[in-house]
């Protein structure tokens, strides 16, 4: 169920980017950001949740003897797509196949 829930999720999203670049371009959607207080509050809580995400990825893919860089680079360049594809694909020791 979780992994349906994590699929839908990425698909969606996935949907509403390229939606979003398409019509303001990569650059258009960070010049939104910085036309307010608001928007600018918003990229920053942003980057505050993706750094503890980040720690958590790399934490997490340590116990389980992954490499954390791919996700790690896609999280810089395309934000929460990293961090959605890392739990996508991520195998516990307990349900590893």
């Amino acid at each position: 169920m979780a992994r349906i829930l994590l699929v839908v999720t990425l698909v969606l999203f996935g949907a509403l980017t390229s939606v979003a670049v398409w019509h303001h371009g990569y650059r258009g959607i960070f010049e939104t950001m910085f036309q307010s207080w608001a928007g600018v509050q918003v990229l920053v809580d942003l980057v505050i949740a993706l750094v503890l995400v980040l720690v958590w990825m790399w934490r997490d893919a340590q116990v389980l003897k992954r490499s954390v860089w791919p996700y790690v680079l896609i999280t810089l360049v395309a934000g929460s797509f990293g961090p959605l594809l890392y739990l996508l694909t991520r195998k516990t020791p307990g349900n590893a196949t």
